[in-house]
C-alpha cells in the first residue's frame, strides 16, 4: 500500500505545483499519511480542505477508505 499512496502522491503534486505549491512526504505509518505542505500551499487558508477533501479523500477513493492524511 505504501508504493501505491507514494505514486498518487507524486500524481497529486502536479496539481500544487501548477499553483505555486507542493507537497513533501514525511511519514507513513498504517493507514496515517503525514504531508508538509510547500510553497503557496503551505501558507494558503485553504490548505486543511486541499489535505482532507482533496488529497485524503482521493486516497481514500483510490487505495483504501481508512486512510487518514495529516498535517506536518
Amino acid at each position: 500500500m505504501e508504493e501505491q499512496i507514494k505514486a498518487k502522491l507524486e500524481e497529486m503534486r502536479g496539481m500544487l505545483q501548477a499553483d505555486g505549491g507542493d507537497l513533501e512526504l514525511v511519514a507513513i505509518e498504517d493507514k496515517t499519511v503525514t504531508l508538509r505542505l510547500r510553497g503557496a500551499c503551505g501558507s494558503c487558508p485553504h490548505a486543511q480542505i486541499t489535505l482532507k477533501q482533496g488529497i485524503e479523500a482521493r486516497l481514500r477513493q483510490t487505495i483504501d477508505p481508512e486512510i487518514v492524511v495529516e498535517r506536518a
